[in-house]
């Protein structure tokens, strides 16, 4: 039953977008995972997905699946591209990952147009602007 399971509180693990590089063109971004614990994080499962409103018509993106077999303490790991047109929508990770046998796992949603100039922050262990959600 659910309520016999313990309740696994995800602490010290968090997903940041982070601007890899820009030419006049354009900007890259990269989302990562970053483990800010003392210890590793083991079969890490992340879906990823986008979804919300774009110019009046409801909008969804194909949903993405990662694997990371191991995250070492205070390392991070690359968990995909990101175009900055999906910012406008919600952009959703749901993180799953094992620390021994217990099995932790929660859902980071980046807010349309949250990942903007004014929430930038130097991101710990990757050290690159970006926008981090803990």
């Amino acid at each position: 039953m659910i309520k016999d399971l313990p309740p696994n509180i995800v602490k010290d693990i968090a997903i940041a977008v982070a601007l890899e590089g820009e030419n006049a063109e354009s900007k890259v971004w990269y989302v990562y995972l970053i483990n800010l614990k003392n210890q590793p994080i083991e079969n890490v499962l992340i879906t990823s997905k986008g979804y919300g409103e774009k110019e009046g018509k409801l909008v969804k993106t194909s949903i993405l699946r990662h694997s990371i077999p191991l995250v070492e303490p205070n390392s991070y790991k690359l968990i995909e591209p990101i175009d900055e047109q999906t910012f406008g929508l919600n952009n959703e990770y749901w993180l799953s990952y094992y620390i021994g046998r217990d099995i932790f796992d929660k859902k980071f949603i980046f807010l349309p147009e949250s990942i903007v100039d004014n929430n930038f922050i130097k991101l710990p262990v990757i050290n690159k602007p970006g926008v981090m959600i803990l």
